[in-house]
């Protein structure tokens, strides 16, 4: 433990401060106390600035919420850990948002205080994640910058608090592995995590899909078969893409986040679960309400908590981990010697603007690794616009410099043309992908495919993606 860490303890009862403080200085913390939240917030703004708070939600004058919110407006980088006598998830909610680095309610052990306060102080490193957290099979979470170390450590207080939790960002950022994250962090851990994905699941049997039906329910229906809230009880379920979901849709789901029951299509039985619901999506999510694509009842149930992930053009210090990550798994996966990363390769990937984010990133290692043409590489990260915000790779290429050769030539210009395309077709739609798709006469999932696989992103300036989008 540390000798030099100073911790100041914030409560009005003056037993528990004895109790608390004797705590830490069995530890060789040095502890300043003080019994309002008025007397904190004005030794911080005299000049006394602790590695670490502990504050009492319940006090007379200021509670706790006010002292942190005050406390962090005098010193921005203080960490805070509430303490309570309650487990009120309202508080705990607005605690987090507030910059609350964790939650005690009392009364604890001084194992669970002293948990807390190595992960806050970082004095035991085993308790403190690495830049690369493994959560399954190729799938991990990395934190290395400032903004994703936030949503760590606000994920890891989410996780505990069993509440709907709506992820937002960019398609690629990641929504799916801090659902995962959660998951791993909360209490229902060693129990199901289901992904439904809304979009990928056509509008008529995504209600089956979540619920189940019984034979008979419709044509084909031979069997019944119970949906994936059933499968996932006690769990946790991950809808994706929450903003492809019908509205009437919508109404069940509504039903089962405030009831946590509902019933198979074909059945007036009711069936009870325990699910954990997380949403996440990238829709606009004002224009969304506006339009009534997104009920606003669903959005205020699933917005008990939101949490944003930046695009990795926002967080460029985690691309030379997330590359040399990508690199080993690829190369384990495809029984292949890594390949190295020169300097010149590396400055390319740190300024390129990433507009797939993570998905980009993982697909560019894995054709570098395939083909193994450093330049054919780096000319990848210098795509030309058409004018209207899409962005390919127009950049000639002589057939020398192309392992593939005329095969190779063939199939960027195939690329090319199909980019093209779909870009022409955004366009005459509005940005209305599944209007794009019927015109295009493809899949609307093979849509989202490949406006991912080409990195076409809309001109911020143009458009804004129509309700249908």
């Amino acid at each position: 433990m540390s000798d030099t860490a100073n911790i100041l303890l914030v409560d009005d009862e003056p037993g528990m401060l004895r109790y608390i403080r004797t705590l830490l200085e069995v530890d060789d913390y040095k502890v300043e106390t003080a019994s309002t939240g008025e007397e904190a917030v004005e030794r911080v703004q005299k000049g006394l600035h602790p590695d670490l708070v502990l504050l009492d939600l319940l006090m007379p004058g200021i509670d706790g919420l006010q002292t942190l919110e005050q406390l962090r407006q005098v010193y921005p980088g203080v960490k805070v850990v509430m303490l309570s006598c309650v487990s009120d998830t309202r508080k705990v909610v607005q605690a987090i948002r507030l910059g609350a680095h964790d939650y005690l309610t009392k009364p604890f052990q001084k194992a669970e205080l002293d948990a807390v306060v190595d992960q806050c102080l970082g004095t035991n490193q085993q308790n403190y994640p690495s830049e690369v957290e493994e959560l399954a099979d190729d799938v991990f979470f990395v934190a290395a910058s400032p903004a994703m170390r936030k949503i760590r450590s606000q994920a890891a207080l989410v996780a505990n608090v069993d509440i709907p939790v709506l992820l937002l960002g960019e398609s690629g950022t990641g929504k799916e592995v801090l659902a995962r994250l959660i998951h791993k962090l909360s209490p229902r851990a060693h129990r199901t995590f289901l992904k439904v994905n809304c979009a990928a699941v056509p509008a008529d049997l995504l209600e089956s899909e979540l619920f189940g039906y019984e034979a008979g329910a419709f044509t084909g229906a031979n069997h019944p078969k119970p949906g994936k809230f059933e499968l996932c009880n006690k769990g946790t379920i991950l809808l994706d893409e929450i903003g492809e979901m019908p509205p009437l849709l919508q109404a069940k789901l509504l039903h089962v986040l405030q009831d946590q029951q509902f019933s198979r299509l074909g059945s007036r039985s009711v069936i009870k679960v325990d699910v954990r619901i997380l949403a996440a999506t990238n829709i606009n999510i004002p224009e969304a309400l506006a339009t009534k694509r997104l009920r606003e009842d669903l959005y205020y149930r699933l917005n008990a908590f939101t949490m944003t992930l930046p695009p990795l053009r926002d967080r460029k210090e985690e691309v030379p981990i997330l590359l040399k990550h990508f690199m080993s798994r690829m190369a384990e996966r495809y029984a292949r010697a890594p390949l190295p990363m020169s300097a010149t390769m590396m400055q390319a990937c740190l300024e390129y603007s990433w507009p797939g984010n993570l998905r980009e990133l993982s697909n560019f290692i894995k054709r570098y690794l395939i083909l193994g043409d450093e330049k054919l590489a780096i000319n990848e990260l210098h795509p030309k616009s058409d004018g209207n915000g899409a962005q390919f790779d127009t950049a000639p290429r002589n057939p020398a410099e192309s392992s593939g050769g005329l095969k190779s030539l063939a199939r960027n210009a195939k690329d090319e043309a199909e980019a093209e395309a779909i870009t022409r077709a955004l366009e005459e739609t509005n940005w209305n992908r599944k209007q794009a798709a019927a015109l295009l006469k493809i899949s609307y999932k093979a849509l989202l495919y490949k406006i991912r696989q080409y990195g076409i992103a809309q001109a911020k300036s143009h458009h804004k993606l129509s309700a249908g989008a």
